[in-house]
C-alpha cells in the first residue's frame, strides 16, 4: 500500500483529491488540515513524517489571499515559503517525493505568448514573491519534486471566483468584472486528476510544470459563462482593472504553455468551458 501525505485538507484542491481517491486501490491518502499539524512548525513536520512510511507528500497548503498578503507579508512568507522549506527538508530526510502547487502569480504578465516553465519569473506582489521563494526553497533542498504552477483555480469547494459570482448574483442585478486580465480558469478536480496521474506513473520526471485547463478567457468571459450555464439573468459589465483597484497588482496575461505536462504524463486537458459545465452540475 503506497502511503501519501496531503496537507491543506480543508482547501478546495485537497477536497477534490479526497473525492477522487476514495476508492483508489493500492493507495492510502492521509489528509491533514492546519488544525492537525501546522507545516510552519518544523518539529511537528518532522514528527508527522515519522508516523508513516510516506512515498509522496502533496502540499495543498497555502496562504492564497492575494490582497491580504500585501499587508501580511510575514504570514504569506511563513506559509508559502518557510513552511514549504520545512516540508522539503522532511521529504529529503525521509526519501519522500514532493508534489507542490504554485501559481501564475510568479510571472508579471507582460508577455504575449503562453508562459513556458523556463520563462523569466517576476512576481508583482507579496503573494507571488512568497510562492516563488517557496519554489526555490524546494529546488535548492530536494531533487525529488514536482512543482505544479496553476491559474484561476475554482471548484464546488471552498472560496473561489465561481462561488463569489454565484453569491453576488443572489442580490445584484448586475456585476462589474474586469476584461483586461487574461488567463485560463482551472477546475481543481482536473488538477487533482493530474496529481493522481503523476503518482501512478511515478516516473521521476521531476521539475516545474504548468497546468491549467485549455483555452483562454478574461475574468469577464468566465463570469458570463457561469451565468449563462446557470441560466441566471445577472448582467455582467466589462470593466478595466483600473476601475477596480485592489491592494495587489494582478498579471494582465497568465496563459500557460502546457506541452511539457501533456507530453511527460500523457494527460489530455479539458477546455475550461467543458470543465466549468461539469463543475456547475455539482454547485
Amino acid at each position: 500500500m503506497i502511503q501519501i501525505l496531503v496537507t491543506g485538507a480543508n482547501g478546495q484542491l485537497a477536497q477534490c483529491l479526497k473525492t477522487l481517491t476514495t476508492n483508489l486501490e493500492g493507495y492510502q491518502f492521509y489528509f491533514y488540515s492546519r488544525n492537525d499539524f501546522d507545516i510552519s512548525d518544523k518539529a511537528k513536520v518532522e514528527a508527522i513524517f515519522k508516523t508513516k512510511n510516506f512515498s509522496f507528500c502533496i502540499n495543498c497548503a497555502a496562504f492564497t489571499n492575494v490582497d491580504t498578503s500585501e499587508s501580511n507579508k510575514e504570514t504569506s512568507d511563513l506559509i508559502n515559503h518557510k513552511a514549504v522549506y520545512n516540508l522539503a527538508v522532511a521529504c529529503t530526510q525521509n526519501n519522500v517525493k514532493l508534489i507542490h502547487v504554485s501559481t501564475d502569480f510568479v510571472f508579471d504578465g507582460n508577455q504575449s505568448l503562453p508562459y513556458q516553465e523556463t520563462d523569466k519569473t517576476n512576481p508583482l506582489g507579496v503573494y507571488g514573491n512568497s510562492k516563488l521563494l517557496g519554489e526555490k526553497a524546494i529546488q535548492n533542498t530536494l531533487k525529488a519534486h514536482y512543482i505544479l504552477r496553476t491559474s484561476w483555480l475554482y471548484s464546488e469547494f471552498g472560496n473561489n471566483f465561481l462561488k463569489t459570482m454565484l453569491r453576488l448574483a443572489e442580490t445584484r442585478p448586475e456585476i462589474g468584472v474586469v476584461f483586461d486580465q487574461v488567463g485560463t480558469p482551472t477546475y481543481a478536480v482536473d488538477l487533482a486528476a493530474l496529481i493522481i496521474s503523476i503518482i501512478q506513473k511515478d516516473n521521476d520526471a521531476f521539475g516545474v510544470y504548468h497546468y491549467s485547463n485549455e483555452g483562454v478567457a478574461s475574468w469577464y468571459d468566465f463570469a458570463v459563462a457561469i451565468f449563462n450555464l446557470k441560466n441566471l439573468n445577472t448582467k455582467v459589465l466589462p470593466i478595466r482593472s483600473i476601475q477596480y483597484p485592489t491592494p495587489a497588482k494582478r498579471p494582465s496575461f497568465s496563459v500557460f504553455d502546457k506541452q511539457k505536462v501533456k507530453h511527460t504524463f500523457n494527460v489530455s486537458i479539458p477546455h475550461w468551458r467543458t470543465s466549468l459545465e461539469k463543475c456547475l452540475q455539482n454547485v
